[in-house]
C-alpha cells in the first residue's frame, strides 16, 4: 500500500449517498497505522526546518500549533473510538477531494524525499474537517498581527481565510473556519 492510495479510498468512499463518520475513520486508521514514531520525527524535524522562515516572534507559537495539531492528530486518529456516530458533510467532502489531492501531491513534490509528511498533513485536515468539525488550523492559532482563530455562537473564525481562497496549495478552502468579520 502506497501513500497515495488513500485518494483511491477516498473517491471509492465519495461514490456514496451518505458517508459515515465510521468509514471515513476507517481510512484515516488505514492509513495512520502506516505511519511510525520514525515517520512522526522527520515530520517534527521537516516543519522545524519550515518554521526557521517563520516571524521570530510567532515561531514558537507556530511549532508548537503545528506540531500539536498535524503531528499529534495521527495518535488522536489512532485512538479515536470505532463506534464513532454521524454523518460527513457529503458536499463539503466531494469539493474537497481534488484540492487535498493536490496538496498531497505538492507536499509530496516540495519535500523530495520518502517522507509521510503529505500524509500526515493530508490526514490531519481529513479528521480534523470531517471528523471533528474543527478548524483546520486550531482555535487559538495565531497569525501575525495578533490575530486568532476564534469560535463564536457555536462557529470558527479565521482572519486568513479570504486571504488564501486563490491559493491552490491551500487547505483554507475547505476548512470549515469562516473570515473573521472586518479583517
Amino acid at each position: 500500500m502506497k501513500d497515495e492510495d488513500i485518494f483511491q479510498d477516498l473517491n471509492r468512499l465519495d461514490e456514496k449517498d451518505v458517508i459515515t463518520k465510521k468509514e471515513l475513520l476507517a481510512i484515516l486508521k488505514k492509513y495512520g497505522r502506516t505511519i511510525s514514531p520514525q515517520d512522526l520525527m522527520v515530520a517534527t524535524n521537516l516543519l522545524r526546518e519550515d518554521g526557521k522562515y517563520v516571524q521570530a516572534g510567532y515561531r514558537e507559537k507556530f511549532l508548537e500549533t503545528y506540531v500539536k495539531y498535524f503531528i499529534l492528530r495521527i495518535k488522536e486518529i489512532l485512538n479515536t473510538n470505532d463506534d464513532i456516530e454521524g454523518n460527513v458533510n457529503k458536499e463539503l467532502f466531494s469539493e474537497s477531494l481534488e484540492n487535498l489531492e493536490h496538496q498531497f501531491y505538492k507536499e509530496k513534490e516540495d519535500r523530495k524525499k520518502n517522507s509521510k509528511f503529505p500524509l500526515i498533513y493530508t490526514l490531519a485536515s481529513i479528521f480534523s474537517t470531517f471528523i471533528n468539525e474543527e478548524p483546520i488550523h486550531p482555535e487559538g492559532s495565531e497569525f501575525p498581527g495578533n490575530l486568532k482563530v476564534y469560535k463564536k455562537d457555536g462557529e470558527f473564525y479565521c482572519p486568513v481565510k479570504d486571504a488564501q481562497k486563490d491559493n491552490p496549495n491551500a487547505v483554507c478552502n475547505f476548512c470549515l473556519a469562516k473570515q473573521t468579520p472586518g479583517v
